[in-house]
């Protein structure tokens, strides 16, 4: 029998354990993918703390990994042993649910998420679904292509499906690991790009990131500077803070957008008529498919958009997690193997 090390969680905000774990061969439609990275995200959390329903502990945690094939399974024919790929919050889908028969694979009745459904990626192996697979660009180590499974096509696709079109003033709320993705995102793509945050003291990294305007929200009304703007076209709530993104909606232009991928359970303090007047409208955005997350890498490769990340050893998970669940991570942490 051989084995593997993974990283386990046995309850509900338990430690982190690397223990052994045996090394079995892809069902069917899967393949077993040796990790080489994976993304530390602000979701793992939720998972850590059991808010998903339906867990079976001990979990793994890991949604934004990336390796390579080393098994597939029968059926499997797009993909061989070797590929480079990448699977992040969409691990995998039905394809006979009705949202899937009407192209809706991210609202698939089965979707799988890895943590959820099966282990993640804070471990030398995963078993994922070929649906889930990715591959991964010419030009993308394995510690860059990981936060692009979750961060970066959450940002990414959060922002082309928008209507804002290249000079549109778009803002970003919140610089951290979503944000200061979604901040290069918004510059490579043409959009007047305005960074919003708390503190003087981040102006000048929003800057580096792309920013061409930054707010601080501490000092000044949000709202009331996107106007002297002309007006945000779109903001791209990364912030997992509802009163800060509900104090961007006066400063959006007519028929503007929020649109929402910063996770809380809080309540979005937003009236009817805050909308209506202005033909507003709010966007909950979840993240992409698999081939959402190809295209995301490649828009990457070509115009330089990288997630900036803290590398640390699968041997140092637990140490990983804190600093990411602390806040003292630069942006985004990545676990490698």
């Amino acid at each position: 029998m051989s084995t593997h090390k993974a990283v386990h969680v046995d309850a509900p905000e338990g430690s982190l354990t690397l223990t052994d774990v045996e090394t079995t061969s892809p069902p069917r439609d899967h393949v077993r993918i040796d990790v080489a990275a994976c993304g530390v995200c602000g979701t793992d959390r939720e998972f850590y703390a059991g808010h998903f329903p339906g867990l079976s502990w001990p979990i793994t945690l890991g949604h934004e990994i990336a390796g390579t094939v080393a098994e597939v399974g029968d059926g499997v024919e797009d993909f061989a042993v070797g590929d480079r790929v990448a699977v992040g919050w969409f691990g995998g889908n039905c394809n006979r649910c009705l949202p899937c028969r009407g192209g809706y694979f991210m609202q698939c009745e089965r979707m799988q998420v890895p943590s959820w459904h099966y282990p993640g990626g804070y471990a030398e192996s995963v078993t994922a679904p070929a649906t889930a697979l990715a591959r991964i660009p010419e030009g993308f180590s394995f510690a860059e292509a990981a936060p692009m499974g979750c961060a970066g096509v959450t940002t990414y696709n959060g922002l082309r499906k928008t209507r804002a079109k290249a000079g549109d003033l778009v803002a970003v709320l919140g610089i951290g690991g979503l944000g200061h993705l979604g901040m290069q995102f918004s510059r490579a793509m043409g959009f007047e790009t305005v960074a919003i945050a708390r503190g003087a003291e981040r102006e000048a990294a929003a800057k580096e990131l792309g920013a061409h305007h930054y707010i601080d929200s501490n000092a000044s009304d949000v709202a009331a500077e996107l106007k002297k703007l002309g007006g945000a076209v779109v903001v791209l709530a990364t912030a997992a803070a509802s009163t800060a993104m509900a104090d961007t909606v006066g400063g959006l232009a007519p028929e503007g957008q929020l649109v929402t991928v910063g996770v809380t359970p809080e309540p979005l303090p937003i009236s009817p008529l805050d909308l209506i007047n202005a033909g507003l409208s709010v966007t909950g955005h979840p993240s992409g498919t698999s081939r959402d997350i190809e295209e995301t890498m490649r828009f990457a490769l070509q115009t330089g958009v990288r997630a900036v990340i803290e590398e640390r050893p699968l041997t140092e998970a637990a140490d990983a997690f804190e600093r990411m669940n602390s806040g003292k991570a630069h942006y985004r942490v990545v676990l490698t193997v």
